[in-house]
């Protein structure tokens, strides 16, 4: 197969993994910035160049889109299927993804559980929206924001109000959400391939600092979910229309609370367990459907 991964920087890790795993398999893996990458949008003919020449022959796409570029990379991702070449994630799913506030507007709908998250656009709510969601502490997210950029925790209720007010005044959207107590700066991400859990871990923020994200100094290790953990991760995943995903949950006293579902998790941190390999296992699902001319038909409707 001719297995083409979408990708800024072919010396990232999970970049790295993906073409490995391809290759160890016998595929062609190229790899290609997406914001390199440039279209025809023609009657009949779709077409994607590359450094002045067209790609073609494509079995198979995984894409590797940042947050900052997801409008042009989603746009690449749905071009390709414009040409029927099959996509370990499909484009709505990362635009459904990407936008924090829509992406919980469905989990929600879906029954899953979730902190209690609101959002405004007027400073004058603030107090009625801080009430909605339980009082302080809070924590304020942008609406923007990745690897734990743009992620506040206000313990007092004027810490809150100004923090509001000083993104509301910068123009930006926010969500204001439930503090999870009980989680002691912990959260869970749970690898979810072709619908299937393929690994798990428990990530832990840095001293004094609530975000458990790896890049901002955390610490990870891998453990087995529950069987509620498993079971909620998969239906978010499924939620968003996602076969590749990243599902973060906080563990609270009321059960597993998803806090984000990525379209693009970073596979260093889990495959530091020489028994787990995720680039192995996406592309062993890019084997199974790749290649075919079927059209994949979102039912999400959001």
């Amino acid at each position: 197969m001719k297995i083409v991964v979408l990708s800024r920087n072919k010396e990232l890790y999970s970049t790295r993994r993906l073409v490995e795993a391809g290759e160890q398999r016998g595929h062609t893996v190229l790899v290609l910035d997406h914001l390199k990458c440039y279209v025809a949008i023609e009657k009949g003919n779709p077409t994607i160049h590359y450094n002045g020449e067209a790609i073609d022959d494509v079995d198979a796409i995984i894409p590797r889109i940042g947050a900052s570029v997801t409008f042009y990379g989603s746009a690449i991702v749905r071009q390709f299927e414009m040409m029927q070449v099959f996509s370990a994630n499909e484009s709505q799913g990362i635009v459904r993804s990407r936008d924090k506030l829509r992406s919980m507007q469905i989990l929600a709908r879906e029954g899953i559980g979730m902190p209690i998250t609101g959002f405004a656009r007027n400073a004058k709510d603030t107090d009625d929206l801080i009430r909605m969601v339980g009082g302080v502490p809070v924590v304020i997210k942008l609406l923007e924001g990745t690897q734990g950029v743009g992620v506040v925790l206000a313990e007092t209720k004027k810490a809150a109000q100004s923090v509001l007010e000083a993104f509301y005044g910068l123009k930006s959207n926010i969500l204001i959400q439930e503090f999870i107590r009980e989680s002691n700066g912990s959260d869970v991400r749970a690898f979810i391939v072709d619908g299937k859990v393929v690994g798990a871990m428990l990530r832990k923020g840095a001293e004094g600092d609530f975000r458990s994200n790896l890049h901002r100094g955390g610490s990870a290790k891998i453990i087995k979910l529950t069987a509620k953990e498993r079971s909620t991760a998969l239906k978010a995943a499924k939620a968003l229309g996602l076969s590749v995903a990243g599902v973060d949950m906080v563990r609270s006293n009321r059960g597993p609370l998803v806090l984000e579902v990525n379209s693009s998790p970073g596979l260093e941190g889990i495959e530091k367990a020489p028994e787990l390999d995720i680039a192995g296992a996406i592309i062993d699902y890019v084997e199974r459907h790749g290649g075919t001319k079927k059209k994949r038909k979102d039912k999400i409707g959001v």
